[in-house]
């Protein structure tokens, strides 16, 4: 009687034993998602605003955004001591709540006799920083952060920072060929930038992303609503046109693939309810690993051959308004509140050419 119970405590033992212990789960032999520093479970919604991010992710859109705000509040002094009295000009001076145009030519905006006939250069690096007002200036800043920060998050600082900085001293390279006599700033043409970019990473990684149909929709609304304010006085559309197409060819050059986290458990990203799986993470690895030479090669060449035409075309003094009549209403719509024709003669601009 001792034995069979020995026996059976011992077969008891044997057989709860592993009751107890969690079967290994699949593919752990191959598979270290820690070390992969991919999204387990499938593909990546573009809007991962809940994903673990350090708070060094995003310095650079910050810096972007203080740089911005030194410049607009430089501007609004300038105004105010110009005037004595006002640190905005009323809406039918300015529709967008801003300086005056003469503060705008002081602190660096673009007109075409600056350009032709006193090569004052320098306001290339300095129109892109200005804002025509202050409507101007909280409708792009906003765009910019919500834009920028995810592109940034995605893609690292450096990439986006030199697709950005690029892309805003091309659009000014490009609003030079069109510019009249009318005082104009340049700094949606950076958001365009990033606009274009963006349009960039989601073609290029088509198949990384979900939710793309969320992220078109947000890339269209902030377009239209910035193209839409380009129409109005002192803002300039083919900067912001020059600049989209910076931004869509640089991203091809420059974006590889989006450098994905792993998401914490229980939170899921703005847009993830269309996160689709893939059959395994291994196979997901190899498609971001996959390059895409031939298109970064030719996106590469049309963008050094753009911005050679335009800098052969600014050294020659090309107006492409002289052949293109119609162009100045996709810069400017006229309207009985404002203004689009162009500003003070010669002699007056000569008093701003400091």
């Amino acid at each position: 009687m001792e034995g069979e119970a020995s026996v059976n405590k011992l077969h008891t033992q044997i057989e709860i034993k592993p009751q107890g212990q969690e079967p290994p789960p699949p593919y752990s032999s191959v598979v270290d998602n820690s070390e992969m520093d991919i999204q387990p479970e499938g593909k990546l919604p573009f809007f991962k605003s809940r994903y673990r991010q350090r708070a060094s992710d995003t310095w650079l859109i910050s810096l972007l955004v203080i740089l911005h705000l030194v410049a607009f509040i430089t501007t609004t002094l300038f105004n105010y001591f110009s005037t004595g009295s006002v640190f905005f000009q009323p809406l039918s001076e300015n529709p967008l709540l801003g300086p005056s145009a003469s503060t705008l030519d002081k602190v660096g905006a673009l007109r075409r006799a600056f350009l032709v006939q006193n090569h004052l250069n320098w306001r290339f690096f300095v129109c892109p920083w200005l804002h025509a007002g202050i409507i101007h200036f909280a409708i792009n800043i906003s765009c910019m952060i919500f834009i920028g920060i995810h592109l940034e998050r995605d893609y690292g600082p450096l990439r986006i920072g030199v697709i950005y900085l690029l892309s805003a001293f091309f659009g000014s390279l490009v609003c030079s060929l069109f510019v009249r006599n009318n005082p104009v700033v340049t700094s949606s043409g950076a958001l365009f930038g990033l606009l274009g970019t963006m349009l960039s990473g989601l073609i290029r990684n088509w198949k990384v992303y979900s939710s793309k149909g969320a992220a078109f929709a947000a890339l269209i609304t902030v377009l239209a609503t910035n193209f839409l304010l380009g129409l109005l006085p002192y803002i300039d559309n083919f900067a912001n046109i020059g600049a989209f197409i910076s931004g869509l060819l640089l991203g091809f050059v420059l974006l590889l693939t989006p450098q994905i986290r792993q998401m914490s458990k229980n939170k899921a990203g703005l847009f993830e309810c269309g996160v689709k799986h893939s059959k395994s993470t291994i196979k997901l690895k190899q498609k971001l690993a996959l390059d895409r030479p031939i298109l970064r090669s030719i996106s590469l060449i049309l963008f050094v051959i753009l911005l050679s035409g335009c800098l052969v075309a600014l050294f020659l003094g090309i107006d492409i308004n002289h052949y293109c009549g119609w162009c100045r209403f996709i810069d400017c719509i006229p309207y009985k509140r404002w203004s689009c024709n162009d500003g003070p003669n010669t002699c007056e601009v000569y008093i701003y050419t400091f």
